[in-house]
């Protein structure tokens, strides 16, 4: 504790589940609309914390189970501390790490997009959206979210991400026309699983600018994106029907960003 005040940093202690605080950080680990209303989001994670620090102005309040020790934070962060019971109430982790924190949504910077973008249509399954976010990361590939995708700053969005939701420019477009109103020179590689040429010919094909895009976990992509571009497969053996989405994207993302 004393080091704690030497860093500038105060704990307020909280020990009722109806704090409006603590009714507060659930209803944003649980609800969209709630955290869109808000303008705020909530993740839970000792080492998602460290990277909330590092990249997310916006981080204003840690919630913190007893006993856990926290990495440094600016002085002026709120930090609350709460019995691990009261923690348990409130983290939706099956085993909660005993730091819950609140930051102010990001605004994504509008800046160009790069060319090599990745495109995400539909992609619903949190773990999924944020397994993607960290290859796209690591391979310092644009990210476009289309119409239909789960929400970057669901609790389990973030985790899975390993915390690229908070450094990756993330975009959203309204639709896929505006997206293509925006950048008509863009070569579109839409990953299908009928009529479409093997990875590797695929990426014989760039020739300048281009998407990759990714479609629904169960439906795929509308069949309109394979008169669009170079529909592309990723050959399998045939005892499957298919590969999971974030591995077939990180697949794709490695394939091209090579090229």
């Amino acid at each position: 504790r004393e080091a704690d005040e030497a860093e500038g940093m105060r704990e307020e202690r909280i020990t009722s589940r109806q704090n409006p605080l603590l009714r507060h950080a659930k209803k944003l680990l649980t609800s969209r609309s709630y955290r869109e209303a808000q303008g705020e989001f909530a993740a839970d994670g000792t080492k998602l914390l460290a990277e909330a620090a590092r990249w997310v102005p916006g981080l204003h309040t840690v919630i913190a189970a007893d006993g856990v020790e926290l990495c440094r934070l600016p002085a002026e962060i709120r930090v609350v501390r709460v019995p691990r019971d009261v923690m348990e109430s409130i983290s939706q982790m099956d085993a909660p790490q005993g730091v819950i924190f609140l930051c102010k949504t990001p605004r994504p910077a509008q800046a160009e997009i790069r060319p090599g973008t990745l495109l995400l249509d539909g992609i619903q399954d949190p773990g999924n959206l944020g397994t993607i976010l960290r290859t796209a990361d690591a391979l310092a590939v644009p990210v476009v979210l289309l119409p239909g995708c789960a929400d970057v700053w669901n609790p389990k969005v973030v985790r899975a991400s390993m915390g690229a939701a908070f450094s990756l420019n993330v975009r959203h477009f309204d639709s896929f026309d505006q997206y293509r109103a925006q950048y008509p020179l863009r070569r579109l590689f839409p990953f299908m699983l009928t009529g479409a040429v093997p990875l590797d010919e695929a990426v014989q094909k760039v020739d300048g600018p281009f998407s990759l895009v990714f479609g629904n976990e169960a439906s795929g992509l509308p069949d309109a994106f394979a008169q669009m571009g170079v529909s592309t497969l990723i050959p399998h053996s045939h005892q499957i029907d298919s590969l999971n989405l974030a591995i077939a994207a990180g697949i794709g993302m490695y394939a091209f960003t090579r090229r």
